[in-house]
């Protein structure tokens, strides 16, 4: 029965894993792009865009709506949910149309979608190219793929010159800022540092003008072309390039053509910023943010559950205060996650980081630098969190190493700090790395504590960069369970954010596994290493 339970639960977690996966990662698959001729009361129309749900209604359902169903007698009617895009000229971005009203169905060659980076995607027929003023109609879309990659790499390389050279003078002139208020409050802002910093002022002042027109040409070159598509009103809309990211056409794609467009669709998703508030674009800073506060986390609870469980099982006496002490550290795993948070915001931000902003960084005030949630807190949050289960499995671990070897280690000599560092703890590696194991897991699906002491919906910057001292761990962060609970609950366009939350989901389970398999590595390294000394 164990065994079946076992197998049972097992098939179900996989199962559940590979229904995230293909609804995720089949998002990414290039659809085609169908062209409805509708009828109804209203008249004729033309819908252009992609097929994303079909479903069956009851029929009493849409008559007592006052729906003509045009002499539908059957029990059900099936509608479908097309992403129609275009949402400058049209009411909704997905509609539901009925079967009764869908009089022709195509999916005609020669159909573009445009990816762009506000408004979302575009649908139409491409009827010329505006290149510098001048109307191409010959081989229109070898033309436009080469003006789009174009259009492409001057917009990456302007937001490589805002985000580097221009926020590394916004970043110095802050510091200049804060350190000047610093000897103002001292008293020793004398006149030739005001002259100094003055004459560095106008030194930066001067790259950043050079800076920015540099990147205003950058922006005009990018915006010099647009494309004339013709839209499902039958109606001529002019597209700047610039906004466009990518263009396909995706009912003339071969089936390999289909799949290089898969991998970079998934490679953009992992590597690029999100926009649109989420709904579109990638989730790298939500990837960057989670494994690097896992790493701070697990950097500052190793050692201090590794000490706590070698004093508890080696030196501390078996008292009423010690029994105390465990049993407090197994009651900490049961409390609540959102206690933490809690206690996080109420200790650790407004209290600890409100004394570091008074004591170190008075000059900010009343701005906070470290009295405010950022990944520090988070990660100091979730040490305390997991430090309960990497204690627990210490103990045990070393409760498992018999006591004839510390007596053999002493019997020649060695002191008992001396058997701890060169022979007890290396034994116990294997149950620390577990204990590890164990809080990573645990702390990279928290999202709830982390709402108050650091996450955010969208981080301007990432924690670390290429400004001193490069790993700035007061700032916020982007984490992928966050990035779930936000696009799943928050977003204004739900339907849009549904393959996003599958897709985030099954990427930030794959982030889990990956620090597991990695955390797994090295534990059956350390067992094979320290396998001798336990024979």
């Amino acid at each position: 029965m164990t065994g079946g339970a076992v197998s049972i639960s097992l098939i179900s977690v996989l199962g559940l894993l590979f229904l995230i996966a293909w609804r995720g990662l089949s998002f990414f698959w290039p659809s085609p792009v169908y062209q409805f001729e509708l009828e109804s009361v209203a008249g004729t129309s033309k819908v252009i865009g992609e097929i994303y749900d079909r479903e069956q209604v009851p029929t009493s359902r849409l008559i007592e709506a006052g729906i003509d169903l045009k002499g539908h007698t059957e029990e059900t009617i099936e509608r479908v949910l097309i992403k129609t895009g275009n949402r400058e000229y049209v009411d909704l971005d997905f509609r539901w149309l009925l079967s009764s009203d869908i009089m022709k169905q195509t999916t005609p060659a020669g159909l573009g979608m445009f990816e762009r980076s506000k408004n979302g995607n575009f649908y139409g027929y491409v009827e010329s190219v505006v290149e510098q003023g001048q109307v191409i109609t010959t081989n229109v879309n070898e033309k436009l793929e080469e003006l789009v990659e174009r259009a492409v790499a001057l917009n990456d390389e302007a937001l490589d010159l805002q985000n580097g050279d221009i926020g590394h003078i916004n970043y110095e002139l802050e510091r200049m800022r804060l350190k000047e208020r610093s000897l103002e409050l001292k008293n020793e802002l004398t006149p030739e540092r005001i002259a100094e910093f003055k004459a560095e002022r106008e030194r930066l002042g001067q790259e950043y003008a050079e800076l920015e027109k540099q990147l205003f040409a950058l922006r005009a070159q990018a915006n010099r072309d647009q494309v004339i598509v013709r839209d499902m009103r039958d109606e001529l809309v002019t597209l700047p390039l610039y906004q466009v990211l990518d263009v396909t056409f995706p009912n003339d794609m071969g089936w390999f053509a289909k799949l290089g467009h898969y991998f970079v669709q998934l490679g953009k998703f992992v590597s690029d910023d999100p926009r649109e508030a989420n709904t579109e674009g990638g989730v790298f800073p939500a990837i960057f943010g989670t494994v690097f506060m896992v790493m701070l986390m697990a950097v500052i609870v190793t050692p201090f559950g590794v000490v706590a469980a070698i004093y508890l099982h080696e030196y501390a006496a078996k008292n009423a205060i010690t029994k105390m002490i465990r049993i407090a550290v197994i009651n900490l795993a049961g409390v609540p996650s959102i206690v933490y948070g809690v206690f996080g915001l109420g200790f650790f931000v407004y209290m600890l980081g409100g004394s570091i902003d008074q004591l170190f960084y008075p000059e900010a005030l009343p701005g906070p630098t470290f009295g405010t949630p950022g990944v520090i807190w988070s990660a100091l949050t979730l040490a305390i969190l997991t430090l309960p289960v990497v204690i627990v499995s210490t103990e045990e671990g070393l409760s498992r190493i018999p006591s004839a070897v510390r007596h053999g280690s002493l019997a020649l000599g060695a002191t008992q700090a001396e058997t701890l560092w060169r022979i007890i703890v290396p034994m116990a590696s294997p149950a620390i790395m577990t204990g590890l194991i164990l809080a990573v897991a645990r702390a990279a699906g928290e999202v709830a504590p982390l709402m108050l002491v650091g996450v955010v919906k969208m981080a301007p910057t990432l924690p670390v960069d290429m400004n001193f001292p490069f790993i700035h761990v007061d700032r916020k962060f982007m984490h992928l369970g966050f990035h779930i609970y936000d696009v799943g609950f928050q977003s204004p366009n739900v339907e849009a954010a549904r393959p996003l939350v599958y897709a985030t989901a099954f990427l930030l389970v794959s982030v889990i596994i990956a620090l597991n398999i990695t955390a797994i590595g090295i534990r059956n390294h350390l067992r094979e290493k320290f396998r001798a000394l336990e024979h």
